[in-house]
C-alpha cells in the first residue's frame, strides 16, 4: 500500500464538532476501502489566501493515510460530492513526519522561533549616549564662529 498526506479545507462555518465528524467520515471511507489512517490532525480555523465559493476563513484538516491506490480515488470522490469541503490536496509521500506537523508545531510553540533567536535585533545606529555627538556640534559652532 502507498502511503499519502492530505490536507482538506472546510468552510467555516461548520462547527468544530462537525469537522470532526467530516474527519471521521473521512477516515471510514479509507477503513472502508482496506486503508488506515496513521494521524489526523485538526488545524483549526485558518485565514485563506484569496476567497473560495465567497469564504475567506477555512477549517483545515490533515490526514496520513496509509492505503491503496483505489481507496484514494473513492475517498476524494466523496470529497468532491461534499458540500462542506472547499478544497482538497492528497500527494503520495515516502514516509510520513513523526510528531506533530510543521503547522501544528508552530501554532503551539511559544518560545523563540529558532535556536538562539530573541526576537530583539540591533538597530545599525550609533552609539551617541556618552554625548560624542554634543561635542561635533559645538566643535562645529566655533568653526563656524571663528569664519565670520
Amino acid at each position: 500500500m502507498a502511503l499519502y498526506e492530505s490536507v482538506i479545507i472546510a468552510r467555516q462555518d461548520i462547527a468544530s464538532t462537525a469537522v470532526e465528524a467530516l474527519s471521521d467520515e473521512l477516515t471510514k471511507i479509507i477503513e472502508e476501502n482496506s486503508g488506515s489512517v496513521v494521524k489526523c490532525e485538526q488545524w483549526g480555523l485558518r485565514n485563506l489566501a484569496y476567497r473560495i465559493k465567497k469564504n475567506r476563513k477555512g477549517h483545515y484538516i490533515l490526514l496520513n493515510i496509509d492505503a491503496p491506490a483505489d481507496a484514494l480515488i473513492e475517498y476524494e470522490r466523496r470529497m468532491r460530492i461534499n458540500e462542506d469541503i472547499l478544497r482538497y490536496f492528497s500527494i503520495r509521500v515516502d514516509q510520513h513526519e513523526e510528531g506533530p506537523s510543521v503547522m501544528l508545531s508552530s501554532k503551539t510553540r511559544s518560545g523563540p522561533k529558532r535556536d538562539g533567536d530573541t526576537g530583539h535585533y540591533e538597530s545599525g545606529r550609533r552609539d551617541f549616549s556618552n554625548n560624542a555627538g554634543a561635542n561635533n556640534d559645538s566643535n562645529r559652532n566655533s568653526t563656524d564662529g571663528e569664519k565670520k
